[in-house]
């Protein structure tokens, strides 16, 4: 049986306020994409490409309040048509909060993303558990 190829992914930044290597960034989601795509669901394989957008807090608070009615920045919003975006400000201020690294929590909200494009849903809590679980052991695979 023939697997399907992989769509091509894309890292960019349209934010000024936090310095970040964005051809690392890149390089990590080529590897997560591969990883993402074999965990459980049915999406990535029918997108041409992914382009992961890092953007200011106010950006991605415009699009919280657009697409899901919610006021305030979050951390990753994830269309199904091959976006995602990310917070490089939440990611900045989580990592203090959680004594993690800007690049740890970029991964993470990247292979968020994907596995929302995978298929894999968090909104209720068994969901959030098993997406949890996947994320946490494709981060740490990636991160040896």
């Amino acid at each position: 049986m023939r697997s399907l190829p992989l769509p091509q992914v894309f890292v960019y930044n349209r934010q000024r306020k936090i310095a970040l290597d964005r051809a690392e960034l890149e390089r990590f989601a080529r590897r997560a994409l591969s990883e993402c795509a074999g965990a459980p669901g049915s999406g990535l394989t029918s997108l041409a490409a992914v382009d992961v957008i890092l953007v200011s807090d106010r950006r991605i608070g415009q699009l919280h309040r657009r697409f899901m009615q919610i006021d305030g920045p979050t951390d990753v919003i994830t269309f199904h048509h091959g976006e995602i975006f990310i917070s490089a400000e939440t990611a900045q201020r989580q990592a203090a909060t959680y004594g993690s690294s800007l690049v740890h929590e970029l991964r993470l909200y990247l292979v968020h993303g994907l596995l929302h494009l995978r298929g894999l849903d968090d909104s209720l809590p068994a969901g959030r558990r098993r997406m949890s679980e996947i994320q946490g052991r494709i981060i740490a695979l990636l991160s040896r």
